[in-house]
């Protein structure tokens, strides 16, 4: 079953969930215009705070190295703490 939640009639779902990182409530309060542009936002926990990121499609035009949503591994690996808990957010855009 698909999680879809909406925030200022964004659409995202939710792709991944590891190691029950995702919250809903802490999701809507962190979730920010900054984030609406982009194609996918990962959430991880740090300290128990929140953290988000926006990454676009590699198809998307507006892409670049640090953003890559190809890179979203890398940057897991590489800016989050081992075996931290987060979650992968795609958003859903209307047909």
């Amino acid at each position: 079953m698909k999680k879809i939640i909406t925030i200022e009639s964004n659409n995202y779902e939710i792709i991944e969930n590891y190691n029950d990182g995702y919250n809903e409530e802490e999701f809507k309060l962190r979730m920010t215009d900054y984030f609406y542009d982009y194609d996918y936002v990962i959430g991880d926990w740090a300290y128990g705070k929140l953290r988000l990121k926006g990454f676009y499609d590699s198809s998307n035009k507006k892409v670049k190295e640090i953003n890559d949503y190809s890179m979203a591994k890398d940057y897991l690996k590489n800016n989050c703490a081992f075996g931290c808990k987060y979650f992968i957010a795609k958003r859903v855009y209307k047909k």
